[in-house]
C-alpha cells in the first residue's frame, strides 16, 4: 500500500514562535511605543502593574539594568505581546510556542491568558527565579556538536545534579545545574567529541531540579490565574506537541521551571502538523536562526510593524 497514493494535501499552516531570555536589547520597544496608540497605553499600564517604570530600561537602560532577570523577562515578554497586538487582524496564528519564558508571551497571544495576568505571572515567575538562583549557586552551559542522546547519558552518570535543560536544535544543547556538575559534564562532554561545551553568563539552573523553590512558589500564581480556551493550539515546552485544553495548559506550565525545554521535538511537531510558515514575534532572531537548523524547508522570519 502506497501512503501517496490517498495522500491528501496537508493544510499550510502559519506558527507564530516567541523568544526566551536573552534576546533582550537597550532600545526595544521604543518604536513601538513612538508609532503606536496601542503599544504606548499597554506599555503605560505595564509600568503601573508592575510598580516602576520598565519603559525606562526597556528604552534608555544599559544592557547590565537590562540583564537582571526581574527586568529581563517583563521586557521580553512585553516586547513580544505588544508588538502582536499592534499586529492587528493581520496577527492570526493558527498554532502557537514560546521558547521558556515566552511560552508565557505565546498564551496571551492565543488567548488563554489576559495581557495583565500575563504580566503578573511574568514578574513572579522572575522573582520566584531570581530567589532560587541565590538559595544555591548553580549555572547552565551550551553543548555544541554532540547528539542529545550522548549529552543525556554523560548527564546521568555525573555525580551531583546536571541534567539536559534546552534542546534548541540539533546539535546544540544546554545543560544545567550545580556548578561543580556542570563543569564536570564539560569535561567530558568535551573529551566524548563536542566542538564546545562552555559556561553561560546566566543567574542559575533554569529548567533543572534546582528551580523547584521555584515551581512550587509560581505553582500557586498560576492555579489562582484563570486560563481561557486558546483561539489556537499551543506547543508547550513540556510535552512538545499541541495543548488546547486550558486545565493541560495550566498543568504543563507548572512543570516547565524544572523540565526541559523541548525546542526542536516541539518545532519538529509543528511541521509534522502542517506549519509552513513561522513568525518570530519579539526582540532578537534567535529562534529564526534555530529554525534553519531544525528544517531548512520551512520559511522562517520576524513580525514587523510598520
Amino acid at each position: 500500500m502506497f501512503a501517496s497514493s490517498n495522500n491528501q494535501q496537508k493544510k499550510q499552516m502559519k506558527a507564530y514562535i516567541f523568544p526566551g531570555q536573552g534576546a533582550q536589547f537597550t532600545g526595544m520597544g521604543l518604536d513601538l511605543y513612538e508609532k503606536s496608540t496601542i503599544a504606548k497605553e499597554l506599555f503605560e499600564q505595564a509600568n503601573n502593574i508592575l510598580g516602576f517604570a520598565i519603559t525606562d530600561i526597556m528604552f534608555d537602560g544599559t544592557a547590565e539594568q537590562l540583564k537582571e532577570t526581574k527586568v529581563t523577562q517583563p521586557a521580553i515578554f512585553l516586547h513580544s505581546v505588544i508588538l502582536a497586538k499592534v499586529l492587528g487582524d493581520s496577527f492570526q496564528p493558527e498554532m502557537v510556542a514560546g521558547h521558556s519564558l515566552g511560552e508565557l508571551s505565546a498564551l496571551v497571544a492565543n488567548g488563554v491568558l489576559t495581557f495583565k495576568d500575563g504580566l503578573i505571572l511574568v514578574s513572579k515567575r522572575a522573582l520566584a527565579m531570581q530567589k532560587a538562583c541565590e538559595m544555591q549557586p548553580s549555572t547552565m552551559a551550551a553543548v555544541l556538536g554532540l547528539e542529545d542522546q550522548i549529552v543525556e547519558e554523560v548527564c546521568a552518570e555525573i555525580d551531583g545534579v546536571v541534567v539536559a535543560a534546552n534542546y534548541n536544535c540539533p546539535g546544540q544543547l544546554v545543560i544545567s545545574g550545580e556548578i561543580s556538575a556542570v563543569e564536570k559534564a564539560c569535561e567530558v562532554l568535551t573529551e566524548k567529541g563536542a566542538r564546545r561545551a562552555l559556561l553561560l553568563p546566566v543567574g542559575g539552573a533554569f529548567h533543572s531540579p534546582m528551580m523547584e523553590p521555584a515551581r512550587e512558589e509560581l505553582a500557586a500564581a498560576i492555579e489562582a490565574t484563570t486560563f481561557s480556551k486558546p483561539t489556537c493550539p499551543i506547543y508547550q515546552n513540556v510535552t512538545a506537541s499541541a495543548v488546547t485544553n486550558p486545565e493541560e495548559i495550566k498543568k504543563n506550565l507548572i512543570l516547565q521551571l524544572i523540565a526541559p525545554v523541548r525546542w526542536t521535538q516541539s518545532i519538529q511537531q509543528m511541521i509534522a502538523d502542517g506549519g509552513t510558515e513561522f513568525i518570530e514575534v519579539g526582540p532578537g532572531k534567535v529562534l529564526q536562526g534555530l529554525m534553519r537548523k531544525i528544517d531548512r524547508n520551512v520559511t522562517a522570519s520576524g513580525a514587523v510593524f510598520k
